[in-house]
């Protein structure tokens, strides 16, 4: 499975962003993940899908602002981010992981693959 995350860009405090993430292979089977990482920092977990969209895990920091979805026939994930906020500025990774449910993506912040990355970059 390859990734390829797209969508990020240069937004004001506030602001909104739709983040994709295509996938190269079939990933029906796969729970499907954002991660981010800022200047400095570890990455960290943001957000969770499970195989078919109906279990979903949100950061505290982002729970009630972002969205994550998926089209298995389109092999793509989406992350819809809104009320952005400058210290959200960081590049953004999408992933998939075989545990299809999800839990070792948000409890370990692991993934078997890894897309290269969107910088996003939020303006104050």
């Amino acid at each position: 499975v390859q990734l390829q995350a797209s969508g990020g860009g240069l937004v004001q405090a506030g602001g909104s962003l739709r983040l994709s993430c295509a996938a190269s292979g079939r990933i029906r089977t796969y729970a499907m993940g954002w991660f981010r990482q800022a200047p400095g920092k570890e990455r960290e977990f943001v957000a969770a899908i499970n195989w078919s969209g109906g279990l979903k895990y949100y950061s505290d920091s982002v729970k009630g602002r972002f969205t994550i979805s998926r089209d298995n026939a389109k092999n793509t994930a989406y992350l819809e981010m809104n009320s952005l906020k400058p210290e959200e500025t960081a590049v953004y990774y999408c992933a998939a992981d075989g545990d299809g449910l999800g839990q070792s993506m948000r409890r370990f912040a692991r993934a078997d693959y890894w897309g290269q990355g969107t910088q996003v970059t939020v303006s104050s």
